[in-house]
């Protein structure tokens, strides 16, 4: 009896289980925090309702037409062909629901791609692997890189409350402004996607695609590239800060400072500790997805920096490739990505880190005499 009632327990126990696991899920769409995503999440809706509609009417009406007449009740099957009535109706009544349907859905794509009379234009442009912001009005830009730290990734270290979808350095908006996103791509194709903006926009290379926001509500919003665009493909998350007018306007001010003090460290005399300590920090994130953090590379793809010909070799070889790349291979070209700082601390750094100690360095000022000289 004991044996019976235990058995009895347990398949309880399994038939509440997936009622329990799964009591947080659902099916539906979720409103976000602009008035696109609102705007699709009603058009949904609507067009949920009428189709739930249709559905009860047209099932009622054949398991009806099933019960009330059948064989059992001495019901005999109808023989008639063509109604002209009837046809006429099956053809009208769906074509007035389908234009009631389109009206809704017309409106809000016309207004989903009207980025007229932007407060604030965004220039973003994806890579393997991270994107780059640029604000047009305000004449700077930076890199969003993956800010989770390798550790995690390799289940070394316990894994964070935002793992993989942590950056750098975050796009930030103003909250109630009309943002226009310009979209495209410097390599691959990419593809820009918030859930909560309702936004989701490829990004080409030699194209542009357009799209707005109007955040509602402050906040932190995340998101991913939704195409697959190579190997760190899940490794280039979107964070989007909306803050408020003021809190952006500080923001922008501390943006123009930081990109003017940006140039002016071509000028400056760097030491051999001031470009390793910034060379170190930049190498993780714009090189370390490819080259590893240790520099022992990902071969074939992505040959190892430690003890390689190129980071202990000829240091013009160096600078040549880092800023124009490799032609036929994954090496990108970083001259356009990178200021001169970052190029000079990233090959002073590699030529002294992992043991290869060659003891050279470059000064940003040989990474802009360099460009110049390219340019001539």
């Amino acid at each position: 009896m004991r044996v019976r009632a235990k058995r009895a327990l347990a398949l309880c126990g399994l038939a509440l289980f997936p009622v329990m696991s799964m009591a947080d899920w659902t099916m539906n769409m979720s409103p976000g925090v602009t008035q696109t995503s609102n705007d699709i999440y009603g058009l949904h809706m609507t067009i949920l309702w009428i189709c739930v509609v249709i559905g009860v009417v047209v099932f009622g009406v054949m398991f009806w037409s099933i019960f009330a007449h059948r064989k059992s009740r001495g019901h005999k099957p109808a023989n008639f062909h063509e109604n002209t009535t009837v046809e006429v109706l099956w053809t009208i009544i769906p074509l007035v629901i389908l234009v009631a349907m389109a009206i809704p859905a017309t409106v809000t794509l016309i207004d989903m791609y009207d980025t007229t009379e932007a407060d604030v234009d965004i220039k973003i442009t994806g890579y393997q692997w991270k994107w780059k912001y640029d604000y047009l009005d305000d004449e700077f830009g930076y890199f969003s890189s993956l800010s989770t730290p390798r550790d995690q990734i390799n289940n070394r270290q316990t894994k964070g409350e935002n793992y993989l979808l942590e950056v750098d350095n975050p796009l930030v908006v103003p909250v109630g402004q009309k943002v226009r996103l310009l979209m495209t791509a410097n390599d691959v194709i990419h593809s820009w996607w918030v859930p909560e903006f309702g936004l989701k926009k490829d990004a080409i290379p030699g194209f542009i695609n357009e799209a707005w926001i109007r955040v509602d509500t402050p906040g932190t919003y995340r998101g991913q590239c939704t195409e697959l665009c190579g190997k760190d493909h899940g490794f280039m998350p979107i964070v989007v800060e909306a803050v408020p007018q003021a809190e952006y306007q500080t923001w922008i001010g501390e943006q123009r400072a930081a990109a003017e003090k940006e140039k002016e460290l071509t000028q400056k005399e760097w030491t051999m500790a001031e470009l390793m300590e910034r060379g170190e920090k930049s190498y993780q994130s714009t090189c370390a997805a490819c080259h590893q953090a240790d520099g022992s590379g990902l071969p074939p793809s992505f040959p190892a920096l430690r003890g390689s010909a190129i980071a202990v070799g000829d240091i013009a070889g160096h600078i040549d490739i880092v800023v124009n790349g490799k032609r036929g291979t994954a090496m990108q070209a970083f001259g356009e990505q990178l200021n001169e700082a970052d190029i000079a601390a990233i090959i002073t750094y590699e030529r002294n880190a992992w043991g290869n100690n060659v003891g050279d360095m470059v000064t940003p000022k040989e990474i802009f005499d360099y460009k110049i000289q390219q340019q001539q």
